[in-house]
């Protein structure tokens, strides 16, 4: 048990939550940020997908990667990657149909997520299903964690409501003046709040900084 919990698998799962974030970090699912943030739910939705998507298929990769022709490793992680995507796909439709509906697209598109993608190439080809597991689950809550936030703050200031609950729109809130921001319901609003949290953090953190 203290072997499958390290120092170094705590490390693998905890970078990607922080100082390794793919989307702040490393710069990566910035497309599906823009396009599924206008609202909470279907943000945290998508996060959740993305972090099973990415932790099955890092296993899976792992579990098959001394068989995997050098070749062809590309067209078998995409296969893997497809079959886990179609599965979650057709779970949402089952069970949460109007957000899958709002999700749109974006659930098939995740096959081209360069999150995943990135991963079952720099991780899950040269480490174990449980390191892999770990690398998978961090980097997909890492990714998750940054559409809830900009979720939270564009359905907030845009519509006044979380997760359809109103919050804003009362008359003693109006009075004193406040209006919703449809702005904030526009995609580039979301670029505009990952980037202040892009600043915030190597602002935090200078080893995050480019050296001038």
């Amino acid at each position: 048990m203290g072997q499958l919990f390290s120092k170094k698998n705590k490390e693998v799962f905890a970078a990607p939550l922080g100082m390794d974030n793919p989307v702040t970090v490393q710069v990566l699912g910035i497309c599906s940020a823009l396009a599924v943030t206008a609202k909470l739910e279907p943000a945290i939705v998508m996060g959740l997908s993305v972090t099973v998507i990415t932790a099955f298929s890092n296993v899976v990769i792992s579990l098959l990667r001394k068989t995997i022709p050098n070749r062809i490793r590309i067209i078998v992680q995409l296969v893997v990657v497809a079959a886990l995507v179609t599965i979650v796909s057709e779970f949402l439709k089952a069970f949460a149909y109007d957000v899958s509906a709002q999700l749109s697209v974006y659930v098939g598109l995740i096959i081209t997520n360069c999150i995943l993608m990135g991963r079952l190439e720099a991780f899950a080809m040269q480490n174990g299903p449980w390191e892999s597991f770990l690398d998978g689950l961090g980097n997909g809550l890492g990714y998750a964690k940054i559409l809830v936030i900009v979720a939270f703050f564009r359905e907030l200031l845009g519509s006044g409501t979380l997760l359809g609950i109103n919050i804003l729109n009362y008359e003693p809130v109006q009075g004193v003046g406040y209006i919703n921001n449809g702005l904030m319901l526009m995609p580039p609003m979301a670029l505009i709040l990952v980037a202040c949290i892009i600043w915030y953090q190597r602002a935090r953190h200078k080893g995050l900084q480019e050296e001038k």
